[in-house]
C-alpha cells in the first residue's frame, strides 16, 4: 500500500530560485551568508555565488538572551574555516531564516499585547478566540467600522479609543487593531493606529496588512499574533545588524518569509507573523538546492520542532488560506507545512501510567547545561543520592536563557512572577529548590512559557548521548539525567542494563512520532490512532497474521541537525527512499541565502448590478459607472502596488504576473453583468546582491 503525496489544501504555486539572487555579470568574488537562528544553535553557511557552491558552514549555541553573540560566532567561525579571507565588502548579502516566530507561537510565547477591535459585535469579539487564548489581554471595543460596500457604518469613537490606550499604555509592549470590513476600507484602522503612535509611540498592528480576507475575526487573531512577535523579531533584525557590523559587514539583510520568499529586514519588522514558518520555508528551498530533487517530502528536524512539507514539479505547496502553527490558524501566506513539537530538545515526561511522552514543550538538554556549566554534575550526584523526596523535579534546572539582560523591564508580570524572575539566574539552579510550592511552580511555569526563562531536563539529545549515537555534550550528565528518569519510571534502583533500555525507548519513541509524522504528511490526512501506521512506525511490521508495510511513493529529503541520530531507522521502518544530502545539517541557513523576493498583491472589483462597480483594496475604495474601466484600474493598481512592494523588499527589476477571476449575473451579455472580480498580481524579483 503506497500512499500518494499530493497533500490537500488548496494552493497556489510559488517557484523556487533557479540560481541564486545577484549572480548575474558578477567579476569579482561575491559571498552570500545564509543564517538560521534556531532554539538550539543557531547556523552559517558561506556561498560562494559565481561558482554556486557552499564552501563553509558553521554551527554556534543560539543565545536566546543576545542573540547577536550566537549569530557573529557563526559567521565568524564559517569564515574562519575558508582558506583565504574574504574581506567583508565582498559579502553581497546576509540572509536569514529563523524559527523564532514559529517556536513563540508553538510555545505559547509572546509579548504583552493590547487589542482594539472597531465595528466589532459580541459574537465577532467571542469568534476571534483572543479573550479564551489570551485571558488576561487587555481589549477594547470601539464604535465604528464599515460595511460588505465600504462604507463607513457610524463615525470612529476617538474619544473611547484615547481613554483605552491611556489604560492599556503602561501594560502593553504592542498593539493590534481590527476593523469590520476593514479590507473593504481601511481608514477606521489607519486613523486608529495614527492616534495610538500619537498617544504611546509603540508598534501598532493593522489586520488589513497582514491579510486581504474578509474573516474579521481570524484577521484580528492574526493581528494579535504578529503584535506579540514584533518585539522578538525586532531583536533578531537588531542582532544580527550588530553582529554584522560588529564584523564590518555592510550589504542588505534579508529575512525569509513563511511562503519561502526574501524581504528587507527593515520591511519585515513590523510584519514579523509574515515570518512564521520561515525556517521551514527556508529549508525546503534548501532542501532542493542542496539534493538536485523537484519532487520529495521535506523533514526538518531541529531542537524544538519537526517541519514538514512537499516539494511537487519543483514547486512547494502555498496555504493561501493562512499557516497553521501549534493550532493557531494564521491568515498570513506560507507554505503547506505542518509542524509539531518533536524535536532533539523535547522535553521528556512520563503519563500516569509510566508511558514515555515525547515534547512539545522544549527545554535546554541537561548534557548542553552540565557542559556549560560543570557544576550541574554535583546536583545530578545529589539526586540521585536523595531517595527520599523530590520525585519528578530530579534532573531538572532553571536558568536564564543564554546572554540574557538582568535589567531588562517587562511588562505584563505578576508580583509573584517577578518575584521568581529575580531568583533565576545565569547559573543553573535545581529547579526542586525554587519551586518549593504550588504558586512558585506556576510562576516560573508562566516565565519558560513567556521565553524569559529556560528549563533543562532529559531529552532526546541526551538520551541520543547514553547511547552512543551523539557526542556534543556532557556524557556524563545525559547518564544521570537518565538514570533519574528511569528511576521514577521503574520505582527502582537504575542499574545500567534498566538506564539503557529506558534511553532506547525515548529513542524508540522518537523515531516512531517522526515516521507517523512522514506519514501522514504523505497520506495528506491525520491517522494517529491507525493500527496500520503503529504497526509500521513501531518498527514491528506485523499485525496479526500480516505484514504491514507503508511507503511513501516519492522521496523523503531529511534535513537538520539531529536527523543522521533518527532517520535511518525510521528509513528502514518505512522503508522508503531517504535522502541525506550534503550539509543537510545547515540546509536551512542554504535556503535562507538562495531565495527570491516575491509579494502577491489582490483587488476586488465589486458590481452591485445597477451599473455601478467599486474597487476595493487596502489603499482605498473607488466608484466607476463602467465596469472595464474598474477592471483596467484595479489590474493598473495591483500591479504597482506588487511591483512597489517587491522593491521595497530588495529587488529593484521584478517580474509581475496577474491571475483574474470573474463572476457574472445570470444571462449577463457583456461587462455590465459583472457581479464580483479578484485581480491578484504577484511580483518575483531577486534581491540586489551585486549592488
Amino acid at each position: 500500500m503506497k500512499p500518494v503525496a499530493t497533500g490537500t489544501a488548496q494552493s497556489t504555486e510559488t517557484p523556487l530560485p533557479a540560481a541564486l539572487p545577484g549572480t548575474a555579470d558578477l567579476v569579482v568574488p561575491t559571498y552570500l551568508i545564509g543564517v538560521d537562528t534556531g532554539g538550539t544553535y543557531t547556523d552559517a553557511a558561506v556561498i560562494e555565488a559565481r561558482g554556486h557552491r557552499i564552501i563553509a558552514t558553521a554551527k554556534a549555541i543560539t543565545t536566546k538572551g543576545d542573540l547577536a553573540v550566537g549569530v557573529a560566532e557563526a559567521i565568524t567561525q564559517a569564515l574562519a574555516k575558508l582558506s583565504h579571507e574574504v574581506p567583508p565588502q565582498d559579502v553581497a548579502m546576509v540572509s536569514v531564516s529563523t524559527t523564532l516566530a514559529t517556536n513563540a507561537v508553538v510555545e505559547g510565547h509572546g509579548s504583552a499585547t493590547g487589542v482594539i477591535l472597531i465595528g466589532f459585535d459580541a459574537a465577532m469579539v467571542e469568534r476571534t478566540g483572543i479573550a479564551k487564548a489570551f485571558p488576561e489581554m487587555p481589549m477594547a471595543v470601539l464604535a465604528g467600522g464599515h460595511n460588505y460596500a465600504g462604507d463607513a457604518v457610524c463615525p470612529l469613537d476617538l474619544e473611547a479609543l484615547e481613554t483605552a490606550v491611556r489604560a492599556m499604555a503602561p501594560k502593553v509592549d504592542a498593539f493590534a487593531v481590527a476593523g469590520a470590513f476593514a479590507v473593504r476600507n481601511a481608514a477606521h484602522e489607519h486613523a486608529v493606529r495614527d492616534a495610538i503612535v500619537a498617544l504611546t509611540g509603540k508598534p501598532v498592528t493593522l489586520s488589513t496588512e497582514l491579510s486581504s480576507a474578509l474573516d474579521a475575526p481570524r484577521r484580528a487573531l492574526t493581528a494579535v499574533l504578529n503584535a506579540r512577535l514584533i518585539p522578538r523579531i525586532s531583536g533578531l533584525i537588531s542582532a544580527v545588524q550588530r553582529a554584522m557590523a560588529q564584523l564590518q559587514i555592510a550589504c542588505p539583510l534579508m529575512i525569509v518569509k513563511g511562503d519561502g520568499s526574501l524581504a528587507l529586514a527593515e520591511s519585515v519588522a513590523t510584519r514579523p507573523i509574515e515570518t512564521v514558518l520561515s525556517g521551514p520555508a527556508a529549508s525546503l528551498v534548501g532542501a532542493q538546492w542542496l539534493s538536485g530533487l523537484d519532487s520529495f517530502i521535506l523533514s526538518d528536524m531541529g531542537g524544538t520542532t519537526t517541519d514538514l512539507g512537499l516539494l511537487i514539479n519543483g514547486r512547494p505547496k502555498v496555504r493561501e488560506e493562512g499557516a497553521d502553527v501549534g493550532g493557531w490558524r494564521t491568515m498570513v501566506r506560507a507554505i503547506d507545512v505542518r509542524t509539531i513539537g518533536l524535536g532533539g530538545d523535547s522535553e521528556i515526561t512520563l503519563n500516569a501510567n509510566g508511558k514515555i511522552q515525547v515534547g512539545p514543550q522544549r527545554v535546554a538538554p541537561v548534557s548542553l547545561i552540565a557542559a556549560r556549566y560543570p557544576q550541574v554534575l554535583d546536583m545530578l550526584r545529589a539526586d540521585l543520592a536523595d531517595i527520599e523526596g523530590g520525585g519528578s523535579m530530579h534532573g531538572k534546572f532553571v536558568l536564564l536563557p543564554f546572554s540574557a539582560s538582568t535589567d531588562k523591564e517587562h511588562n505584563g508580570l505578576s508580583a509573584r512572577e517577578h518575584e521568581a524572575l529575580q531568583t533565576i539566574t545565569h547559573a543553573p539552579q535545581p529547579l526542586r529548590k525554587l519551586a518549593t510550592s504550588l504558586s512558585s511552580q506556576r510562576s516560573i511555569a508562566s516565565l519558560q512559557k513567556k521565553g524569559l526563562v529556560q528549563v533543562s531536563s532529559l531529552t532526546p539529545s541526551d538520551v541520543s548521548h547514553v547511547l552512543g549515537l551523539q557526542a556534543n555534550w556532557s556524557l556524563e550528565a545525559a547518564t544521570m539525567a537518565t538514570q533519574l528518569a528511569a528511576r521514577l519510571r521503574d520505582m527502582k534502583l537504575p542499574t545500567p542494563e534498566r538506564t539503557r533500555a529506558f534511553a532506547q525507548a525515548v529513542w524508540d519513541e522518537t523515531v516512531r512520532l517522526t515516521g507517523l509524522a512522514i506519514l501522514q504528511t504523505a497520506f495528506g490526512v491525520e491517522m494517529v490512532d491507525n493500527p496500520l501506521t503503529h504497526a509500521v512506525c513501531s518498527g514491528a511490521g506485523e499485525l496479526g497474521l500480516a505484514k504491514v508495510s507503508l511507503t511513501p511513493s516519492i522521496p523523503v529529503v531529511a534535513v537538520g541537525g539531529p536527523v543522521k541520530v533518527y532517520y535511518e531507522e525510521v528509513q528502514r521502518r518505512l522503508q522508503c527512499e531517504m535522502v541525506f544530502p550534503e550539509f543537510c545539517e545547515v540546509a536551512n541557513a542554504v535556503g535562507a541565502a538562495t531565495g527570491v523576493v516575491a509579494q502577491s498583491v489582490t483587488v476586488e472589483v465589486m458590481g452591485d448590478g445597477s451599473g455601478l462597480f467599486r474597487l476595493h483594496s487596502t489603499s482605498g475604495t473607488r466608484q466607476f459607472t463602467n465596469a472595464l474601466e474598474a477592471l483596467d484600474a484595479a489590474q493598473a493598481l495591483a500591479e504597482q502596488l506588487a511591483h512597489d512592494a517587491v522593491v521595497a523588499m530588495g529587488a529593484p527589476h521584478p517580474q509581475v504576473k496577474l491571475s483574474v477571476t470573474k463572476q457574472y449575473m445570470p444571462n449577463a451579455r457583456d461587462y455590465t453583468g459583472l457581479l464580483q472580480a479578484t485581480l491578484m498580481a504577484e511580483a518575483i524579483g531577486r534581491p540586489n546582491a551585486a549592488a
